[in-house]
């Protein structure tokens, strides 16, 4: 059997460190292992419009900024194929198809998309069949590669779920077909749903609680003194919890040992650094401090590589052309297969 990896995001707004803990960092070590025979990256702009149709323009201009995202943090145009959802029309098919092998209760049941609707106010009871149907279009995307690896996060496990059922439906009915995707998870449980710099909800651009991979040094140094840590560590000298602390959990996700040595000699590890917060006597601006010298490391690269490919953006949508190119190719090849299994193959 194949590896085939495929993975993308809604193209809605700029990435942010939450996409880069949960996913992007974990397709870069995916994408440099080289074990895999195909890897596709999807800008998944269609689905993006199942709840921005009155704003295409919104879309439209995202899909470029995600894609400088993804090569400036070092996704790599030689090693994967990105290409654009709408501009392969055979996934359309596929979802219209796998529409018949769902039904509209088990739709309404999936966590994710329940998750998602409570977001959504602006439905109310007017939901748009094109988002409630999003686990069939994701189904449709991953058959039209027959991708076997979908990286994830945990909030999309029910999303895979419910597209291996309904490929398993598929090859019930018509025989072995498609094979059933695997999810791969981020490397660790505080990956999975980076905390917003509020510390009260997911990173998440709607919610403005985002550190964007593009942010200037002085955005980003705002955006970490103004985190939520302990509001009982009032004073210096007071015990503090580390558990809850936004600052901490960036620092569980984001320090290495030698961030130590490098900022903050006086300490060995996290640990060490933890222990003295929680005994008392170490401030909440020293530990951002630490943090922000972290983060700033982390993306000034990032930003810098993103403004060299933003001088010429024209060689950004060539390699997004080529690749949507050749995604096209494989899925109509898929979808000729399903066809002919199902016996809709009239004039082959």
């Amino acid at each position: 059997m194949q590896k085939i990896i495929l993975t993308g995001d809604r193209p809605t707004g700029n990435l942010h460190l939450g996409h880069y803990v949960g996913s992007l960092r974990r397709r870069i070590e995916l994408q440099n292992k080289g074990d895999y025979d195909e890897f596709y990256i999807m800008l998944a702009d269609a689905q993006a419009l199942t709840d921005n149709f009155g704003n295409v323009q919104k879309v439209r201009d995202n899909v470029l900024n995600v894609m400088l995202d993804y090569m400036a943090v070092g996704l790599d145009p030689e090693k994967v194929t990105f290409f654009v959802q709408s501009e392969v029309s055979e996934l359309s098919e596929f979802t219209f198809y796998f529409m018949n092998l769902v039904t509209l209760s088990r739709l309404e049941r999936n966590p994710t998309v329940k998750e998602e609707l409570k977001q959504k106010q602006q439905f109310g009871e007017s939901i748009p069949m094109g988002f409630l149907t999003y686990p069939v279009s994701q189904t449709a995307d991953i058959v039209g590669f027959n991708a076997t690896i979908v990286p994830v996060g945990d909030d999309q496990l029910p999303m895979i779920e419910q597209a291996r059922e309904i490929v398993r439906s598929f090859n019930n009915l018509y025989g072995e077909t498609f094979y059933e995707p695997k999810a791969f998870l981020p490397e660790s449980e505080s990956c999975y749903r980076l905390v917003g710099t509020d510390g009260k909800a997911k990173m998440s651009k709607s919610l403005g609680n985002c550190i964007y991979l593009k942010d200037e040094p002085e955005e980003i140094k705002q955006k970490v003194f103004s985190m939520y840590t302990d509001p009982n560590h009032i004073h210096v000298e007071d015990p503090g919890k580390v558990e809850g602390n936004t600052v901490f959990t960036y620092l569980d996700v984001f320090s290495k040992p030698e961030d130590f040595e490098k900022y903050l000699p006086e300490y060995k590890n996290l640990d060490e650094l933890k222990s003295h917060y929680e005994r008392g006597g170490l401030g909440d601006m020293k530990i951002k401090k630490f943090l922000n010298n972290i983060l700033q490391e982390l993306i000034a690269p990032i930003r810098e590589r993103r403004k060299v490919l933003e001088q010429n953006p024209d060689k950004v949508f060539e390699i997004l052309r080529a690749g949507t190119e050749k995604a096209r190719k494989v899925a109509y090849k898929n979808l000729i297969k399903m066809k002919t299994n199902m016996g809709i193959n009239y004039f082959n």
